[in-house]
């Protein structure tokens, strides 16, 4: 009987992929002849999650996700409330859902037509919880190799290989904390927030340091230093627009005009185009 539960789950997960277009969850960049659908990859990046572990959700290999790897695959795949709860009821048959798997943020669509505007610049949607809610073709070739990709706070304490990406982790760490801090401010009852505060607190004892601190700002213009792993170090200006009535932010990065860091950002730019070709003419991949 376990198994066919476990089954269950990876044919709804592999069902609503398939029904989710790349469009619906910012990929603007997908070439009309791919399958339709999203990828496993692509639901495994902007989850958070390694494409393994994903693709063993849907083969039925996983037998525990989390709370909180449900709310990022109820976000990513656009599941109303009662679709999300009931992908939590196939993960955990018997047990009450959370209230945070359903509390899933829609990004703007007039953030999504402002993002079409910008092919050639890094930029990206953030939602009210600091999760990333979608992304344009460049940040993600300037984040590649990046993991928990789906909130910030996230890909911040628990990706390993933040400290390279970030050369001064601390100040990125102390910044992005201090938001978080705000968002609990401006909603103290939501439970997504506090799940995510739990999670970091179980899994960082950075995050327990910081948080501890009580920092609070919202968010900013302000500079950004990143570690490409081709690229090298790029300081990068982080530009804040928010969208009325929701709590979402357009992120947009340039840099100095003529510096080496926006060499490097048009550099940048030539490769996903050039990517972008390749992805048209070629076959598409079958998953």
């Amino acid at each position: 009987m376990d198994n066919g539960r476990r089954n269950l789950l990876g044919e709804f997960l592999r069902a609503r992929r398939e029904a989710t277009s790349p469009a619906q969850v910012g990929f603007l960049h997908a070439p009309s002849c791919r399958t339709p659908g999203l990828r496993r990859e692509e639901v495994a990046m902007l989850a958070g999650v390694s494409a393994s572990y994903y693709i063993r959700l849907e083969q039925g290999r996983e037998r525990n996700p989390s709370a909180q790897v449900l709310g990022a695959l109820a976000r990513v795949l656009c599941l109303e409330p009662d679709t999300a709860a009931h992908l939590y009821s196939l993960a955990h048959p018997g047990v009450r859902p959370r209230a945070e798997i359903g509390a899933v943020d829609r990004v703007s669509p007039s953030l999504l037509r402002l993002m079409r505007l910008c092919p050639d610049t890094p930029a990206m949607v953030i939602g009210r919880r600091l999760d990333v809610l979608a992304v344009n073709p460049m940040i993600e070739a300037l984040y590649e190799g990046v993991t928990h990709f789906d909130n910030c706070l996230r890909m911040i304490y628990l990706n390993p290989r933040a400290a390279d990406f970030y050369p001064d982790w601390e100040k990125t760490a102390r910044s992005k904390t201090a938001q978080l801090r705000s968002a609990v401010a401006a909603d103290p009852d939501d439970p997504y927030l506090h799940g995510l505060v739990e999670e970091l607190t179980v899994h960082s004892e950075e995050f327990r340091h910081i948080w501890a601190r009580h920092e609070v700002h919202t968010c900013g213009d302000e500079a950004k230093e990143v570690r490409h792993p081709t690229l090298g170090d790029l300081t990068l200006s982080w530009e804040v627009l928010s969208a009325s009535g929701t709590g979402q932010r357009f992120v947009v990065f340039t840099a100095e005009p003529e510096s080496d860091s926006d060499r490097a950002l048009r550099e940048l730019a030539a490769t996903v185009a050039q990517r972008a070709v390749t992805e048209t003419v070629r076959p598409p991949a079958r998953l």
